[in-house]
């Protein structure tokens, strides 16, 4: 069989599994599991086979044309080359870790069956999105990425909170999805095609009229998509949904694809360095804002989506230097550890019970509850901070060397503006990061909070997956010194010297901070009796967190909870921390910019439609309908009056012409 052959498979696999899991849902409910699962780990092995076929060489390029559609065809094309080889890898390996967790995690759910049948298609999406050499083809994938992740993070739907964020994540993305499909078509249009490798080869020979319009009106796209500044607001709210989707949308899919689209396409982004210099501002506003919010929230899964917004930032810092290779060195690594925190997540959830969903500042000790997610999280938390040799220290310090080396003039593929800015913003974020991850680990795993009543062991298939995925947030680093350069254009991805001995230094500061810090406020909240905390008495995890979502009030993301005093965040942030718990007031000024203007000008079109338009339209009607209420009552079939009628007309009309007469 050849590449290109299991290259289609891959997708189609998922694909098939989940139609297949739509039509035998209900008619027959014992293979929806298999269906859930077998797909995806067959997708897996091919996507593994499909790599080690590739090797980094020669990109594998096939193509068949769909059907003529004019000057600009359409055309059905894989284009695999060393990046789409192993985010396929990394893709399929998540996908697969998270349908096996879900059959623990959501096994007494009554929608399971159209939730597995969606992670599949989302996965196919993803998939279709990573092998495309077509843009078209790949704006399908983009899109049904899209509308699987509304149906996703409101699988909740009972709850306002649900609705609301599955609502406000389509809306926010396709806000950036129209300009990014202009940018499309204007990209088709200056090379003629929609082919990947055509339009690569038209930016290498000058052939873009505009390459910053074009460059920016593909970064809107990407900025809702990756969940980049000003976009990102959707992200954080996205956690209304099951932590296993969470895990696949941050680790995966969905954000994953925005950064892999601008790393295929880069040279485009590389033709205008107004765009590069975008791409290193919303980089670095991104970062450093994320990290700030990240610190401030006290749900344990709102913390984990401030931090994927912040490590894309460092994906997209990359990109915005020129290295495509550090950016999805990151991505693949990110993609680990983050599917690890996430699923480590949902059993913490489970553990702790807790009404609020994950607030941190009610859970109690569960180091000794949750041996197996406390060991796993531990590696993913060290990945995350960047402490070698975990796999996140190299890939975050690759980017940090790129940064440094068109600082230090030895690449001109950005301007050095944009390599300071996002160095500056690395080194800051990384102090950042290793302040929430050390906080989170502190107020986790030994916070004051009320211990939660024993719901019993976890299931083995969400403890498996958690260990399974361990193994590359500790070891994948190491490929930085071996092949992994050669699958990315060649180019150096092992850490400089200088960056990461002053990366590490910032990272041992915000975490060793933090420490003090709630080493002090524990200390003097020692003699402060914590309330007894609510918890769930029973039931799986996706039960506890769908009725902790119901609990959620006034809104999801709000502390229904007392804050721990032991909290090292709001000593740290001090006045900031305020601002910072509700994004910086994003979304209050989205709702002032954008929302209130909206709905006071669909009221103003109600009250035009009813007042105005209505009048109109019944006054139309009312007229025709008095004159035939006249002639109907003219119309009475009475012979006396219609002599009568006839006589007085007679004399109207007689008077009418003897006063006429006698005026002339």
């Amino acid at each position: 069989m050849t590449t290109t052959t299991l290259a289609a498979l891959v997708p189609l696999l998922p694909f098939l599994g989940a139609v297949a899991g739509l039509l035998l849902g209900r008619t027959a409910p014992g293979y929806v599991r298999p269906l859930a699962v077998l797909p995806p780990l067959a997708a897996l092995a091919l996507a593994v086979l499909v790599a080690v076929r590739q090797s980094g060489d020669a990109a594998v390029d096939a193509v068949t044309e769909l059907t003529p559609t004019g000057s600009i065809p359409v055309e059905l094309a894989l284009h695999i080359d060393g990046f789409a080889a192993l985010v396929a890898v990394l893709v399929a390996l998540v996908a697969t870790c998270v349908q096996i967790y879900s059959t623990g995690y959501l096994r007494d759910d009554p929608r399971y069956p159209s939730y597995a049948a969606l992670v599949s298609l989302f996965t196919a999406a993803m998939l279709l999105v990573v092998y495309s050499g077509d843009l078209i083809v790949l704006l399908v994938g983009w899109e049904v990425m899209g509308i699987c992740s509304y149906f996703l993070v409101g699988h909740y739907w009972e709850t306002p909170e649900a609705r609301a964020a599955s609502i406000k994540a389509f809306l926010v993305t396709k806000l950036g999805d129209v300009p990014f499909l202009i940018g499309l078509f204007a990209l088709a249009t200056d090379a003629g095609s929609f082919r990947i490798t055509t339009i690569l080869d038209t930016v290498a020979h000058g052939g873009l009229d505009h390459p910053t319009l074009t460059a920016l009106l593909l970064l809107a796209g990407v900025a809702g998509k990756s969940a980049q500044f000003p976009l990102h607001t959707w992200l954080p709210d996205a956690m209304a949904g099951p932590t296993p989707v969470s895990a696949l949308i941050h680790a995966a899919t969905m954000v994953a694809a925005g950064v892999y689209f601008v790393a295929r396409l880069l040279p485009v982004f590389e033709a205008s360095h107004a765009a590069m210099a975008v791409l290193a501002v919303m980089a670095a506003v991104t970062m450093l804002g994320s990290g700030l919010a990240a610190l401030a929230q006290d749900d344990i899964k709102r913390v984990l989506a401030y931090s994927t917004i912040g490590q894309l930032g460092y994906m997209t810092g990359a990109l915005a230097v020129g290295d495509r290779g550090a950016a999805v060195f990151h991505l693949l690594a990110h993609g680990a550890f983050k599917a690890l925190l996430f699923l480590a997540a949902g059993a913490v959830i489970h553990a702790a019970g807790t009404n609020s969903l994950a607030a941190m500042s009610r859970m109690g000790s569960l180091r000794a509850r949750v041996p197996d997610a406390f060991w796993t999280m531990t590696v993913a938390l060290l990945a995350l901070a960047a402490i070698p040799p975990f796999s996140g220290f190299f890939s975050k310090e690759s980017v940090l060397g790129a940064a440094e080396h068109v600082v230090t003039g030895h690449t001109e593929h950005a301007p050095a503006a944009a390599g300071w800015t996002v160095i500056v913003a690395g080194l800051l974020t990384a102090l950042l990061t290793a302040a929430y991850a050390a906080r989170l680990w502190l107020l986790a795993f030994n916070g004051r909070g009320a211990p939660a009543p024993d719901h019993g062991r976890r299931p083995r298939s969400m403890t498996a997956v958690l260990w399974v995925l361990a193994v590359p947030s500790l070891a994948l680093g190491g490929l930085a010194y071996g092949t992994l350069p050669d699958w990315f254009d060649g180019v150096s991805l092992a850490p400089t010297l200088t960056t990461s001995v002053v990366g590490t230094g910032f990272a041992l500061v915000g975490a060793l901070v933090t420490y003090g810090a709630w080493r002090h406020l524990t200390a003097v909240a020692a003699r402060v009796p914590l309330g007894a905390v609510a918890a769930h008495p029973d039931g799986d995890a996706a039960t506890v967190e769908a009725e902790a979502i119901a609990s959620h009030a006034p809104a999801y993301g709000s502390v229904a909870a007392a804050p721990d005093p032991a909290d090292p965040g709001r000593l740290l942030l001090g006045p900031l921390h305020r601002h910072a718990a509700v994004g910086f007031h994003l979304d209050a000024l989205y709702g002032a910019l954008f929302v209130r203007p909206v709905q006071s000008a669909a009221r103003l079109v109600r009250f035009l439609d009813r007042e105005v338009v209505d009048t109109y339209v019944q006054g139309a009607a009312a007229l025709p309908r008095l004159l035939g209420t006249a002639v109907r009552r003219a119309q009475s079939g009475n012979v006396q009056t219609y002599v009568s009628a006839l006589l007085a007309g007679t004399v109207v009309l007689a008077v009418t012409v003897l006063l006429v007469a006698s005026g002339g």
